[in-house]
């Protein structure tokens, strides 16, 4: 048996000439020295556990080491264990001190959330090293004691979950193609680029025409492998065949396939975390509005139109600005001046061009005040926002050669340009000196990509957000 006597107190004479003109504190706030002056005992080390599997770990804690028997003097006691995990492999990793039991047990939601919080949620081994430390404790005092560094390999509890999905079934079916073994891109689920660990979301929107429509979901791996059967293994679906519930669980292990009971337009997402779905019938507003910190959130007038009644697509020019100094956010409600059922950063996966997530669930834009042109597509989670730098006329006037810039009028909400001298054999609108974005058409009612315009005058005045009227319009006078 190992003594710890001589060098506890060893330790312990210096602890008390450094503290002698200290009271005693009690057990649960012992004095300790600095965690550089552990001292380390021969023979008295920790040894590491198996490797830990959290997906097999049944127990709120789990043995991380074991140590060395020791026979301490009389009256004092071994207590406070803890480890210092640092991971491995971790540019600039920073270390987190778990609290154990004397023989090595660890709280599982401790342990998780440090693996988690180095790595991810992805479920692969992760090592750590992980130095020991004990207390030997006696009426109050404490000596800190070395038992050595182990590695600690964790595994994080997840599902298996595949880079991207299919959905395959009676919807896709036509007269040429039968929709369960063949994929295409229309059949793909939407996912951001975050690592699915991360972001376990996936979304399909899709339009079934007859009732009672089956379905499964077929994994990228299968894909690859040239497997789009929708009977072979891996492939996903309800646990119950014929499921017409529009939520419910999902297995990777002899999967069903679950029913759409109605013709119409639908949205299905998928948590692959928990296996889970979610079906909702899709119908969307002509327009949805604009509110944020242009006006101070109190006013939702400007509004984006609806442009693909199937995807859930809206476009349109929207004044963000910030003369509250709130920052560049907003969101969109689907109704005027209604909360219900909000559209924020939560319902985009994917943020393009000068669109960003922002806080509280904001939307924002990054490259400063202006008008912005927008395309969000509802049905597949994603918003882009153009920097509108310069609003131009080009046309036959000009020889269709280079822009005659336009100038915002904040009090007006519009573009405007003088003496400008367009003409009746055509002109349009466009943005940034491109065709991506361009407008023609009537007068009354200006439309992307429309028709050249045919009014001559000098001055012209485009109203593009929509803020009092359902169309965007120009004057020309």
């Amino acid at each position: 048996m190992k003594k710890l006597s001589l060098y506890i107190s060893i330790a312990l004479a210096g602890l008390f000439m450094g503290s002698c003109s200290e009271d005693f504190k009690d057990w649960a706030d012992p004095q300790t020295n600095p965690q550089e002056d552990a001292i380390t005992i021969p023979g008295f080390t920790a040894t590491a556990a198996q490797a830990i599997d959290f997906a097999s770990v049944t127990t709120d804690s789990v043995n991380t080491f074991s140590l060395s028997s020791a026979a301490l003097p009389e009256g004092f006691t071994l207590g406070n264990a803890r480890i210092e995990l640092t991971p491995q492999g971790v540019e600039n990793a920073t270390k987190t001190t778990v609290n154990t039991s004397l023989d090595g047990k660890g709280a599982v939601a401790d342990l998780a959330s440090v693996v988690e919080s180095a790595y991810g949620k992805r479920p692969t081994a992760r090592t750590f090293d992980a130095q020991v430390y004990v207390n030997a404790i006696k009426e109050g005092q404490a000596v800190l004691i070395d038992a050595g560094k182990i590695n600690l390999v964790m595994t994080p509890k997840a599902p298996f979950i595949d880079a991207a999905y299919y959905l395959v079934g009676d919807m896709f079916t036509t007269d040429d193609v039968n929709g369960w073994n063949t994929i295409s891109d229309k059949q793909k689920f939407k996912h951001s680029d975050k690592d699915v660990y991360e972001d376990p979301i996936f979304t399909i929107t899709f339009e079934t025409t007859k009732a009672d429509q089956y379905w499964k979901i077929i994994p990228k791996a299968n894909v690859d492998a040239g497997n789009t059967d929708a009977s072979a293994a891996g492939v996903v679906g309800p646990k119950v065949d014929g499921e017409d519930s529009m939520t419910g669980s999902l297995t990777n292990s002899d999967a069903k396939a679950g029913k759409i009971a109605k013709a119409g337009k639908y949205k299905l997402t998928l948590d692959m975390m928990d296996y889970s779905y979610t079906i909702e019938e899709v119908n969307y507003d002509p327009f949805i509005y604009f509110i944020g910190s242009t006006d101070g959130w109190k006013s939702s007038d400007q509004k984006l139109a609806l442009v693909d009644e199937a995807k859930g697509v809206y476009t349109g020019y929207v004044y963000v600005a910030d003369p509250n100094e709130a920052g560049l956010q907003f969101k969109f409600q689907r109704v005027a001046g209604s909360w219900d059922n909000e559209i924020n950063a939560g319902t985009f996966n994917t943020f393009s061009d000068a669109a960003t997530p922002n806080e509280n669930g904001n939307i924002g834009v990054n490259a400063g005040e202006g008008v912005y042109y927008f395309d969000v597509n509802l049905g597949e989670g994603t918003i882009k926002a153009t920097k509108v730098k310069t609003m131009g006329i080009i046309g036959q006037f000009n020889g269709w050669s280079s822009d005659a810039v336009m100038t915002w009028n904040a009090e007006e909400y519009c573009f405007e340009a003088t003496k400008v001298g367009v003409t009746a054999d055509g002109w349009k609108f466009r943005v940034n000196g491109g065709w991506d974005i361009n407008l023609g058409g009537s007068l009354n009612n200006l439309t992307a990509g429309g028709d050249n315009i045919t009014v001559a005058g000098n001055t012209v005045k485009l109203y593009p957000t929509r803020k009092t009227n359902d169309k965007i319009y120009c004057t020309v006078e």
